[in-house]
């Protein structure tokens, strides 16, 4: 099925920065959407820098609005920019992003403050830290080491800047998004997986931008944690299209967030 070009999207990738380590959402979304995934660039230092890069991506696409999709860290800047341009964001979704008042784990403290000391350890332990995650997702031990190598492939072709790992993970605790989230008209919609399976980032935090961005809709991605648009993409492109569709045609009628 062709991607439907009157429904553009921009993914807005995780604290890794690379769009790359997100195909498979990306080849999800492309059958309801347009996607246009970007790597985050490593010079940015603000979540104003990162929402500027949201709409130098929908710039060099020609496109002036679009649904606005953050992934973890993502979702901060995705939120930021629905905040700034509000008639540039058609929808606004975030999925398993760092709610208000998250704090980073004292060993995380301590990688992100000297990242090319500890930034290769974060890295080694996160498949452990994933693990329960994943398995709940891919029951399929074939599947697991389907994505085990494709991760690695991944990793291999696209580059991780460790420091600007760090940056990204404290600026998820230096920043009160909280604001924004009054600024918000654009229908959103807020993904969380299991509570009990997010071992990166609690989902009883994620899931406060319900409350917090006025109508906001809340759904709960099942069999999944913190990586659910990666492990069950075409579950996670479902939930963005059928909250998408009546979201953005209520709100062609004036009436935002009228989809809550």
């Amino acid at each position: 099925m062709e991607p439907r070009s009157e429904n553009p999207l921009v993914l807005v990738p995780g604290i890794q920065g690379r769009w790359e380590f997100m195909q498979p959402t990306v080849d999800a979304l492309s059958r309801d959407f347009r996607p246009l995934p970007f790597s985050l660039r490593d010079d940015a230092r603000s979540l104003d820098d990162y929402a500027r890069q949201v709409s130098d991506t929908l710039d060099a696409a020609g496109v002036e609005r679009a649904v606005i999709v953050g992934v973890s860290f993502g979702g901060l800047v995705a939120l930021r920019f629905a905040a700034q341009h509000p008639s540039r964001t058609t929808a606004l979704v975030l999925a398993s992003t760092p709610g208000p008042g998250f704090t980073l784990r004292p060993r995380h403290r301590i990688y992100a403050r000297l990242p090319w000391i500890f930034g290769p350890l974060f890295l080694l332990e996160s498949p452990w830290r994933l693990r329960r995650e994943v398995a709940a997702a891919i029951p399929d031990g074939r599947g697991r080491r389907a994505l085990r190598r494709s991760t690695i492939a991944t990793a291999c072709r696209a580059r991780l800047s460790l420091s600007a790992m760090a940056r990204r993970a404290l600026l998820m605790t230096s920043f009160d998004v909280t604001p924004d989230c009054s600024r918000v008209t654009a229908p959103t919609l807020v993904v969380t997986g299991e509570r009990d399976l997010d071992f990166v980032v609690p989902a009883e935090g994620s899931i406060a931008y319900r409350h917090l961005i006025a109508g906001a809709r809340a759904s709960v991605l099942e069999r999944t944690g913190h990586i659910g648009t990666v492990t069950r993409p075409d579950a996670f492109a479902s939930l963005v299209r059928d909250f998408v569709d009546p979201a953005t045609r209520n709100s062609t009628l004036g009436t935002p967030n009228a989809a809550a």
